[in-house]
């Protein structure tokens, strides 16, 4: 299933820490798609997907927004 979580306007790390709760909610094979427009959510949340061992699919910029999805293991 896939889920959406927008920190649209949220300084780091508020969009990480807003994934990690989302996370909690959802089960093993769920997407999350998270956007942000802090450019400093490129690190932050390729670092939080490395240590919470969800891969980052793909991330991407347009526009000053930035697109991430999360596959939930």
């Amino acid at each position: 299933m896939s889920h959406i979580l927008d920190t649209s306007g949220l300084s780091c790390p508020l969009p990480v820490l807003k994934a990690k709760k989302k996370i909690k909610e959802l089960q093993s094979g769920d997407i999350l798609t998270v956007i942000a427009t802090d450019p400093a959510s490129r690190i932050d949340i390729d670092h939080f997907c490395h240590i919470s061992g969800n891969p980052l699919l793909s991330s991407e910029e347009k526009n000053g927004v930035f697109t991430y999805r999360i596959a939930i293991s």
